[in-house]
């Protein structure tokens, strides 16, 4: 079912095939006119020139604006006021210039590929065989660096040998770049040997860096942005490539997520961009948005990731940049020739936190005894009476046996716990090892990642194609993740103007997931294996003997909590009666398979020399298949059996047509881009689910079920049309300034509002190109650089965070009421339009010393306005809400990036490198006073992740009972005054809410350490977090004093128990539950602040004699782990869990360790 009432500007299908072909017709008459402007060129070989007393340097210039000869000359050859007369008509070259340099003193020469080579009178000129070896400080060669010569498009590169040969004048000067080094121009001088060695690029203003819609110098570029090169992933086991993220970069915030194979975190840049909108970055795919999912690309794929983070940076994406823009580009061939690298990795994978420190079997009885003999106290039993009823000692009473129904020791049922609530000293468990559910419900699991790629290039193509296959079984039983992955790159220059390439990306997984969406869902193992008592096996056993109950082909049965058929007592409440995850585990069925595709072409047409136009096309095609199967023992499907079918495809088209102009002239250098751009995803669900399993051997295929109890489909639709424009401009390589324009349009929104505009103004200044700064010997860089911008966010979300597509629109839904077809209405229309984030930005690049010390430190302030709300309606209106745009918010702070190379001796370095991140949230407009949810409350003048929260103020010394700060003095029974003046209450009813901190950090980033030592290579992540507070729910779980067969937290052991005692825990008593557990309090929030060892990596590389013996490029093994230690406020606390600071039971983050080998031939 495609929504009711389509948005009227969505083309038809046969109007897309029209856009094709024309746009097929307007690529192909470029392509002629440029082959004519082509032909045109190379026919211009005559001049008819009338110029006196012009400059020579500006003749020559002029010569190779109007043809293509390039001339080749020393700079300090031709005079900067050297003028010449030039006056012919109709004539080539050669006479141009014996007219023009007839009094000079110099002499030409004309050779191949329209090289003209320029030189005293007195030297011979001619095209010489050059030849040369390239290597690095240490005398490593170095392959792949490019060597041109100046002025042309000559050149080649490095093989693997670092050597190079190629044709060159003698008076040609050539230019060595390498991504990382400097570049340097050497002169030939008639030399046929030229080597060289390269250096360091330490501050990293040659870096080519990934930007929307093209590519950027660091020192040219006014925006902000983090770059995390490919390389740092290579010993890296991590399937979903933004696990690598975390710490990686200031401004970057990375969440846990989940430990699940194959999952990824959630990623926010610079802050929180919406409330009700999503906060997401754009994920943009080599120059395209990509519609698929992060964990089909192979990690072994990626050349970059590029993090665009102020609205400089990524305005050009207009109305999805609002979050930031995350870019990832992946691997095309480098080298020289034909190439093979091989990447193996084996490890292990275990629980990356430990679990929260739960009192013992041995702990819990007497806590237990204790909750029930308090209770019996209000029952107006006498203390003596109540301790006796509690142990079991009165006839005709239940004892604490009775309440939890399960007796693990070798005494009898009333002899567990004595009248003076201590654990009978004879009493010793019978079967511990069965009592340990975490232990059952997990593994040492297994990660294998293996990788081919074959790759090369020649002057005029490249190419890259690799195989990957990754097998990952996680900690947790049945949760595992396969995927195979397979990739080709092509590109190639067939024409001197004509580039042209393909880059498709193929993958299939498979994967078991663990049942954590719920986190108190009984399926949940965390939620299970955390929460029931400590005294509950996990198989049956005989209450008498203790020994295992075996079923009739002899083997152990699992406990299921209700097996009153064996002799065996119902579990209480709180240990999950008839419900045992270990088995629903092992016999449901939660998994999915996923096939994507992914594939991006583009031709390149270069004319008139300083034009290129470019045409980009990409689909990304993702079908999932999900599949349920609850089964017919144990659980929700019991005992009918139940299954489920989720087919979701998603296929997402982008077409670009981008024209970009780039030309220098004297000190200038203006670069312009203009484009047009169109998206459309289509998003189709299938989804069915049937009971009733008619044989149940295996077959969860919905045809073995008998009963349908859900089946629908629906079709979504989402476009998008953009027109782009840039325009950057620099003057003597010292003052910057770049414009950006986008006026976008989207689906979401009502025709009068779909369209809006997105710009951004940015400007940087290289103060060390001034003389004022130049004669102060310890600064080597000092750029100053600012920006402003608007972009957009039309991501709407609903509730449950599931996409918004027509928020705008009236919908109706077709509805079934008592079999009578209807329509019913979910919403009516709204005048929706785009959330706007603008966005301001202040930066230093720095770097001193001689470059030891490199570094930024970054002010943004970052506004969002017509934040989307759901408003209550009148209910004549007969839906309950609308969505409207009100709110507004800010995020403003300050990011520092600091790289320092500590210790540099002979063979032994240490750099170290810091990044450190603080910002403060203010919603500063709302549709209503305030908006309560959860633990938070949206007020003007505080942040959205504030917390709303009872002041909880300690235990009551008399009566052990808790005590909040009191809303009022009423009850005075249950409320009084104290002594400090402070008003409070035992009643949660009566306690007072108040803001009690805020889950946003003061400060959080990574300190990454790295070591060498000859061919040795340590380095070390460590991610950090200062301040902030963690409301831990799931310790509040465990904190709740009262209810039988869940198990409790250690600190219960701190409880108050008599008059006097001074402890922050209440006492234990079963017949109050909601106050003892101090309900959502202030009492549960904890210092968030963490130190988390990341990442560390140590690696050998083989050196080059070894490996030229085995006839190898490089050889380099290494051993890393992930996730391996996080120290914290609390043990076994998931402080990253969710930016909202709540913890809950969700699969927490494994720990990875990892052997591994590169192999390069």
């Amino acid at each position: 079912m495609e929504k009711t009432r389509l948005l009227s500007f969505l083309p038809k299908p046969e109007s897309v095939l029209k856009v094709f072909f024309v746009m097929k017709l307007a690529f192909t008459v470029i392509l002629l006119t440029c082959m004519q402007v082509s032909a045109n060129v190379y026919s211009q070989q005559r001049f008819t020139l009338n110029l006196e007393e012009i400059k020579l340097a500006r003749l020559l210039k002029l010569i190779e604006r109007e043809s293509d000869y390039r001339f080749v000359y020393s700079n300090d050859l031709i005079a900067t006021d050297e003028k010449v007369t030039v006056n012919v008509d109709n004539q080539p070259l050669e006479k141009v210039l014996e007219q023009a340099l007839t009094h000079t003193g110099l002499t030409f020469k004309v050779m191949s590929g329209k090289l003209v080579g320029i030189a005293p009178g007195s030297q011979v000129i001619a095209d010489n065989p050059v030849k040369g070896l390239i290597t690095d400080a240490s005398g490593a060669p170095l392959p792949g660096v490019s060597v041109r010569i100046a002025k042309t498009g000559k050149g080649t590169v490095t093989n693997a040998n670092g050597e190079f040969q190629l044709e060159a004048p003698t008076t040609a000067t050539l230019v060595i770049s390498y991504v990382g080094y400097l570049d340097q121009e050497v002169p030939v001088k008639g030399r046929s040997t030229v080597n060289v060695t390269m250096v360091l690029d330490t501050k990293g203003l040659n870096e080519v860096v990934v930007i929307a819609y093209g590519t950027a110098n660091r020192k040219t570029f006014t925006g902000s942005l983090a770059q995390v090169e490919g390389k740092t992933l290579e010993s890296r086991p991590v399937t979903n490539a933004f696990n690598a993220l975390e710490g990686a970069a200031p401004g970057v915030q990375v969440n846990a997520g989940s430990g699940q194979p194959g999952d990824g975190p959630s990623i926010r840049i610079r802050g929180i961009g919406s409330i009700n909108a999503s906060s997401e970055p754009l994920y943009v795919v080599d120059g395209v948005p990509y519609s698929g999912d992060i964990s089909s690309i192979n990690a072994n794929d990626i050349e970059s990731i590029s993090l665009l983070k102020d609205a400089a940076s990524s305005a050009l994406y207009g109305a999805r940049a609002a979050n930031g823009v995350v870019m990832i580009t992946t691997k095309k061939g480098k080298q020289r020739g034909n190439h093979i690298s091989i990447r193996a990795m084996q490890g292990v994978t275990s629980r990356g936190l430990p679990e929260y420190d739960r009192v013992s079997a041995e702990e819990y009885y007497p806590l237990m005894w204790e909750a029930y003999r308090n209770s019996l106290l209000k029952s107006n039993y006498s203390l003596s009476d109540a301790s006796a009823i509690a142990a079991g000692q009165v006839a005709g009473k239940e004892g604490i046996f009775e309440q939890l129904a399960y007796n693990p020791f070798n005494v009898a049922n009333n002899e567990i716990v004595g009248t003076d609530g201590k654990l009978n000293p004879n009493a010793k468990l019978r079967y511990a090892e069965d009592l340990d559910w975490e232990k059952a419900i997990q593994r040492t699991g297994v990660r294998g990642d293996y990788n081919v790629n074959f790759n090369g290039n020649s002057e005029k193509s490249d190419y890259l194609i690799s195989l990957g296959y990754v097998k990952e079984k996680g900690f947790v039983n049945k949760s595992d993740f396969q995927r195979v992955t397979g990739r080709i790159n092509l590109n190639t220059q067939p024409l001197k103007w004509f580039k042209t390439g393909i880059n498709a990306n193929g993958s299939y997984i498979t994967s078991n997931q663990a049942n954590t969406d719920g986190s108190t869902s009984y399926v949940n193992p965390f939620n299970f294996a955390r929460n029931i008592g400590p005294i509950y096996p996990v198989y049956a056993h005989d209450p008498a003997t203790g020994d295992y109950l075996l079923d009739d082909n002899g083997n152990k049965m699992y406990d299921l909590g209700n097996m009153t058929a064996y002799g065996l007592k119902a579990r209480p409440s709180g240990a999950y009666p008839g419900r045992h995850v270990i088995a629903e585990t092992e016999y449901n069925d939660n998994n999915f398979k996923r096939n994507n595709l992914s594939a991006r072409t583009f031709g390149e047409i270069s004319f008139l020399r300083d034009f290129k136009f470019t045409t980009n096309l990409s689909v990304d095609i993702t079908n999932t298949l999900y599949g349920t199967y609850d089964n017919t023992t144990v659980g929700d499907g019991a005992p009918a059996g139940r299954a489920s079918r989720e087919n979701l495809m998603r296929v997402g088209f982008t077409m670009n047509e981008l024209l970009n102009y780039g030309h220098s002239f004297g000190k200038h250098r203006v670069e312009a881009l203009v484009g047009h751009e169109n998206y459309d995803l289509t998003r189709d669900l299938l989804y069915g689910s049937r009971q009733n399993i008619i044989l149940d051997a295996g077959n969860s295929e919905l045809i073995n079920f008998t009963t349908t109890n859900s089946l629908y489909s629906y079709q979504v639709k989402y476009r998008t049309e953009g027109y782009l424009s840039r325009l950057n401009y620099s003057y003597d390589d010292k003052y910057f300034l770049s414009g950006s324009f986008r006026r976008d349009g989207t689906s979401r929104f009502s025709n009068d509002l779909r369209w809006g505009n997105f710009y951004s103004i940015g400007a940087a200044w290289r103060m060390d190109g001034e003389n004022f700064i130049k004669n102060i010997s310890f600064i080597d860089l000092l750029k100053l650089r600012a920006s402003y911008g608007v972009v957009g966010n039309d991501a709407l979300l609903d509730a449950n965070e599931n996409a918004i597509y027509y928020a705008w629109q009236a919908l109706y839904e077709p509805y079934s009421n008592a079999d009578e077809a209807g329509m019913l209405q979910s919403s009516i229309g709204s005048k929706l339009q785009w959330e706007q984030n603008k966005t301001y930005d202040v930066g230093v690049d720095f770097g001193v010393l001689k470059q030891r010390i490199t570094g930024s430190v970054e002010y943004f302030h970052r506004q969002s306005s017509n934040l989307l709300f759901s408003v209550p309606l009148p209910l004549s209106s007969g839906v309950t809400e609308q969505y409207a745009n009100i709110g507004t918010m800010y995020n403003r702070g300050i990011e520092v990036n600091i790289g320092a190379d500590v210790l540099k001796v002979k063979d032994f370095k240490w750099r170290i490198d810091v990044n450190a991140t603080t910002y403060k949230n203010k919603v500063t407009k709302l549709p209503s006073s305030e908006i309560i949810s959860g633990t938070k409350k949206l007020t003007e003048g505080h942040g959205m992740y504030d917390y709303w929260l009872r002041e909880y103020k300690g235990v009551n010394e008399a009566t052990g009972s808790p005590l909040f700060r009191a809303q009022a003095l009423t009850d005075t029974s249950n409320t009084w005054v104290l002594k400090s003046g402070d008003t409070v209450t035992t009643n949660i009813n009566n306690a007072k809410y108040h803001y009690a901190g805020s889950a946003i950090p003061d400060v959080y980033g990574g300190i990454t350490n790295t070591l060498t030592y000859k061919n040795f290579e340590l380095s070390f992540l460590l991610s950090y977090q200062i301040g902030g507070k963690v409301y831990d729910a799931t310790y509040a779980a465990l904190m709740h004093e009262s209810t039988y067969g869940t198990a409790l937290h250690k600190d219960a052991l701190k409880r108050w128990q008599k008059a006097g005692d001074k402890t922050n825990v209440p006492r234990m008593d079963a017949s109050e539950t909601t106050n003892l557990a101090s309900a959502t309090s202030d009492r549960w929030l904890t210092d968030a602040s963490f130190l988390n060892l990341r990442r560390v990596s140590l690696g050998y590389t083989l050196s080059k004699r070894t490996i030229s013996r085995l006839h190898l490029d490089a050889v380099n093994v290494f051993v890393s782990g992930e996730n391996l230690a996080m120290f914290s406020a609390r043990k076994g606390m998931n402080i990253t869990q969710s930016y909202t600071g709540v913890t809950s039971n969700g699969y927490v983050p494994s720990r990875i360790v990892t052997f591994g080998i590169n192999v390069s031939l």
